[in-house]
């Protein structure tokens, strides 16, 4: 059987739990999806770039104030 380390079973995971929660942004607005898609594809990298569960949360933190600040209308 191969040998496969936990990143190769957190990152299929973390995908399949973003298409669900994306999933159900059909009554969003766009500024709230796009919230909601930086919190996602940030707490993915900072889980990557940082491991843990302090990375990912900063990364979620970050990525939903620059998803939320870049869907801001003006």
């Amino acid at each position: 059987m191969k040998n496969l380390n936990k990143r190769s079973i957190t990152m299929p995971a973390a995908a399949l739990a973003a298409m669900f929660a994306l999933a159900g942004c059909a009554g969003m607005t766009a500024q709230e999806k796009g919230t909601a898609t930086g919190a996602v594809v940030g707490g993915v990298v900072g889980n990557v770039l940082g491991g843990g569960i302090i990375g990912t949360g900063a990364g979620a933190a970050v990525g939903g104030v620059i998803g939320h600040e870049v869907t801001k209308k003006k």
